[in-house]
């Protein structure tokens, strides 16, 4: 069977949607193959590396990459999801070609206020909601391509 290939985008691919790559890629990788990308990358968010440490998964090794950069290489996406907040999703990008494309709302982690703690607080609870939402996707996809 051939994974379905889904991209996550957002502003910087520096929390959000390097967080819904990795969680779709180690809950649903028989299914599908994610990637991320973002509109202005920017650097890996170290606070958003260290919560999803705690769950086992290592994003440390990823790189911020550009949705212009996928373009160029003729990536195709059978779908693409904007995880973007609200207050973002005007800007947020929308990839060409893609079968599907849907917006998730998330609030970005960037934003996060207070001490270390209180940041690293926010922000599992974002992790927390991203895995919630990717479980249920995969979920009612996998349930829909068995009919």
């Amino acid at each position: 069977m051939d994974k379905k290939k889904v991209l996550f985008v957002c502003i910087h691919n520096s929390a959000r949607s390097q967080m819904a790559e990795a969680w779709l890629n180690y809950l649903c990788g028989d299914f599908f193959e994610a990637h991320s990308a973002g509109l202005e990358p920017g650097v890996l968010n170290p606070l958003v590396v260290e919560v999803m440490k705690e769950e086992g998964i290592d994003i440390s090794h990823k790189k911020t990459q550009t949705v212009s950069d996928l373009l160029k290489k003729g990536e195709r996406f059978a779908h693409v999801i904007a995880v973007c907040d609200e207050s973002s999703a005007e800007k947020c990008p929308i990839f060409p070609g893609a079968l599907e494309k849907t917006h998730w709302s998330f609030p970005d982690p960037s934003k996060a206020a207070g001490t270390k703690e209180e940041k690293l607080e926010k922000i599992r609870m974002i992790r927390d909601a991203i895995k919630d939402k990717i479980e249920r996707w995969c979920s009612a996809m996998c349930i829909g391509s068995e009919k």
